[in-house]
């Protein structure tokens, strides 16, 4: 499998498996294990976490499947995310970018993954009362101890990613950003041109917008679906989960979709995305269809 490079020294698999669901797949330790063997085989070596994923429970069952074969460690990039606070004696979710908390946070990961680093570290939402000092000052503890090889955030626009890189020493590697051919927000305000500008390959969540392409009612899904049937049909594929991911595997910013399903034949769909020939009028069809009319 294609592989992106993010730094001299560190690369992600194309495809990136997604962990958020975990808890929800019912999985032994022993079940999970033979999917993460599944998804090396095919050359899925980048596992995607976050420490609140499956109520705090996602990261500690993959290092639960991870200690049954540690040696496997070495032939994956673990990356996880921190900042998101379950709901609070007030009763509703905050951040916490605070220097104390992301140490501890990523103190946590360790032990939850039986391991002792974390490949690429992502702050998980822009925290509106970020102290960026802080943030640089736990970034720059963890690398130097040896506990996070590279840091990225998730979900972050312009200004708050100039903001933030303003007060490193090392750039960020990657923003994780929600993206598909039915949300295009990311394309629109001008997150996917600061990764191309930046050179920074995104991380992309949600590549199939949750499901809603194939159950929505609304005016775009339904003609999505029409011009994603057609597209299938043209290229060959044999869903239109295949026409999604090389909708996004063709685009130039290198992105790279993550694959949040612990079902075999979906994680298969999407390998079968990297070879499709997707032409540039095709993906300008998919394009229009979603945005409702013709570009100008």
């Amino acid at each position: 499998m294609e592989r992106i490079r993010l730094a001299d020294d560190l690369t992600f698999s194309r495809l990136i498996h997604g962990c958020s669901r975990l808890a929800d797949w019912g999985y032994s330790a022993e079940q999970l294990l033979g999917l993460i063997e599944f998804c090396l085989e095919r050359g899925i070596t980048t596992f995607d976490h976050a420490d609140i994923y499956g109520n705090y429970t996602c990261e500690s069952r993959f290092g639960e499947a991870l200690a049954l074969q540690p040696s496997w460690r070495g032939q994956m990039e673990i990356v996880t995310k921190c900042g998101i606070k379950r709901p609070s004696k007030y009763g509703m979710k905050s951040y916490d970018t605070s220097k104390d908390h992301i140490i501890a946070s990523v103190e946590q990961s360790l032990r939850n993954f039986r391991t002792d680093y974390i490949d690429v570290l992502l702050i998980h939402r822009p925290d509106p009362f970020m102290n960026p000092e802080e943030v640089a000052e736990a970034f720059l503890r963890l690398k130097q101890d040896g506990k996070v090889r590279y840091f990225g955030v998730s979900n972050f626009k312009r200004s708050q990613w100039e903001m933030l890189q303003s007060y490193l020493p090392f750039p960020l590697v990657t923003n994780q950003i929600e993206a598909s051919a039915y949300r295009l927000e990311n394309f629109a305000d001008g997150t996917v041109d600061l990764c191309l500008e930046k050179r920074v390959p995104p991380m992309v969540w949600s590549p199939l917008a949750g499901g809603a392409i194939f159950s929505a009612d609304d005016d775009r899904a339904v003609r999505l679906r029409g011009t994603l049937e057609q597209v299938r049909g043209e290229a060959g594929a044999a869903t239109i989960d295949e026409v999604l991911y090389a909708w996004l595997l063709v685009h130039p910013a290198r992105m790279m979709p993550i694959v949040g399903s612990g079902k075999r034949e979906r994680i298969e769909r999407a390998v079968r995305a990297l070879s499709l020939p997707l032409s540039r009028e095709q993906w300008f069809a998919i394009w229009q269809s979603s945005m409702g009319h013709e570009v100008p």
